[in-house]
């Protein structure tokens, strides 16, 4: 049993905790047990209300691995889900059961997170909260019911495995939508930098251990813990103050300049090509997939209208460009005219772009550095969308609220929640059937895509629905959830550097009185 793992299962012992750490309690206390017990009963029954009559059964497999990937224009050793990244398309209907067996056949222990379902607990892929990691070598089976259409990814939940070629896509569809559109494209967005003479584990330390010149520009982003806002100057080599990398709309706008930008895992030497014909109206599922890096879509020469976010439809609304943060996916849809046109996807406050071929009749194609009009336009954020009406929450007032204050510094690098690093953040206690309110209070200069597991939540200002959401710098975001998932939740940021060196908390569930 992990220290992380000990640590979760006795401060959860009150109540739902270490849902799938049953393999500890010989050293825990018969309460805990007990408790444990408790919280399996309330995740199957919470599983067996979501399984629908005359759902399928789905199956897949992936298997993790070392791999050589063309990227269009550059090969890489790295680390993917069979010899692709993005991994295989997962596709079931809402209500169905979908069956992953996973082989891992990397050099180190992993896991699966199914980014945005409120799926049962135990197959959230956490190591330390959920299961135990899958070790090198090993399997395990993942088991549940997709319950909600949307567009979702999967990707590891260990270290910074997620900056590898170690993601994919899971399209859950309702089978009963109109549809109302003619073609369907998946764009995949990353920053890239695994094979390029760094992995992102040697990021990390270089991080934690002050940064040398190779990581390029990086900026002080300290947060109200006595850090001094852009204090470093240049006494930490590659490391620059709070000039960096920036974004008028973001703030600081990340800790690493990678040296590619990729859509649908091609680099804009070699890029994808996306087909559809002349008038067709095509919707787009955009998937941010990245690390450190929000990306500004837009598709040259048209606008599009974004419909659905983190898989909840919105009230539609025309956009010349949108703004998609880490782990945020959005739906769009585009009615496309005759020739050639780029979909542009700029890395937000960075040097660099991914890039497709949008194709529909003759023409040549755009060159790598292409530079359209709409990013510079209308920008839209998640944040200022309202929820389709048949999402939205029921009205009522909160049971429960939590702040999560967001701070951190970059030297030394570390990332906090209530002013401590996880695993010693407090969990944020609640009880099935609450209405709770999460106060995001970012006390940082930089932005935090927060993303709470297991749950969508409303944004109390529209209503919105959502499973990750940006927070501004110095900026306050309120978001109502429906306590009706038990078990132990990660809440963490998907930075996945500031997530790894302590900005994640948990959503306890507690046993009912």
């Amino acid at each position: 049993m992990s220290e992380i793992t000990r640590r979760a299962v006795l401060r959860g012992a009150a109540g739902l905790a270490g849902v799938a750490t049953l393999g500890g309690l010989a050293s825990c206390s018969r309460s805990t047990e007990t408790a444990v017990g408790s919280a399996a009963d309330a995740v199957a029954a919470a599983e067996a209300a979501r399984r629908k009559p005359g759902g399928r059964l789905v199956t897949a497999r992936l298997t993790p691995q070392p791999v050589t990937l063309d990227l269009g224009g550059r090969t890489v050793s790295t680390w993917a889900y069979g010899d692709t990244a993005p991994g295989p398309l997962l596709r079931v209907d809402a209500g169905d059961v979908l069956r992953v067996d996973v082989d891992n056949q990397l050099p180190a222990a992993t896991s699966v997170h199914w980014h945005g379902l409120a799926l049962r607990n135990d197959m959230d892929g956490v190591p330390g909260m959920t299961q135990d990691p899958i070790p090198a070598g090993g399997t395990f089976r993942y088991e549940f019911t997709a319950p909600h259409p949307g567009t979702y990814f999967y990707h590891p939940h260990s270290g910074v495995q997620l900056d590898r070629g170690l993601y994919g896509v899971l399209v859950v569809d309702d089978p009963h939508e109109p549809g109302r559109y003619d073609a369907e494209w998946i764009v995949v967005l990353d920053d890239w930098v695994d094979g390029t003479g760094r992995t992102p584990d040697q990021i990390l330390a270089d991080l934690q251990e002050g940064g040398d010149d190779s990581m390029g520009d990086m900026h002080d982003m300290g947060g109200m813990e006595g850090m001094d806002h852009g204090s470093m100057g240049g006494s930490m080599g590659g490391m620059h103050g709070i000039e960096g990398m920036q974004s008028p709309l973001l703030g600081g706008a990340g800790d690493i300049v990678y040296p590619h930008y990729l859509l649908n895992g091609r680099t804009t030497e070699d890029p994808v090509t996306l087909s559809a014909k002349p008038g067709q109206r095509v919707r787009i599922r955009f998937v941010n997939a990245g690390s450190d890096t929000a990306f500004r879509v837009a598709v040259g020469g048209h606008r599009m209208t974004v419909t659905h976010s983190d898989g909840f439809p919105v009230v539609p609304v025309p956009t010349d460009a949108l703004l998609i943060g880490m782990g945020e996916r959005f739906d769009a849809t585009v009615t496309i005219g005759e020739g050639v046109y780029p979909l542009v996807a700029t890395a937000e406050g960075k040097q660099g772009q991914a890039l497709a071929v949008i194709r529909t009749g003759a023409g040549r194609p755009p060159t790598g550095d292409v530079k359209v009009r709409e990013p510079a336009r209308q920008v839209l954020l998640g944040t200022v969308l309202s929820a389709a009406e048949s999402v939205r929450l029921d009205p009522r007032s909160a049971d429960r609220s939590h702040d999560l204050v967001l701070g951190g510094s970059m030297a030394p690098y570390r990332w906090t929640i209530n002013g401590k690093t996880f695993p010693d953040t407090d969990p944020l206690q609640l009880t099935q059937g609450e209405r709770v309110r999460l106060r995001f209070v970012n006390h940082s200069m930089m932005f935090h895509p927060m993303h709470v597991h297991g749950h969508t939540f409303a944004l109390t200002n529209s209503g919105a629905r959502k499973d990750t959401v940006i927070v501004r710098p110095m900026a306050t975001l309120d978001v109502d959830l429906d306590a009706d998932n038990p078990g132990q939740w990660a809440t963490h940021c998907h930075n996945i550097y500031h997530a790894e060196t302590g900005m994640m908390t948990t959503l306890s569930y507690q046993g009912q009185e």
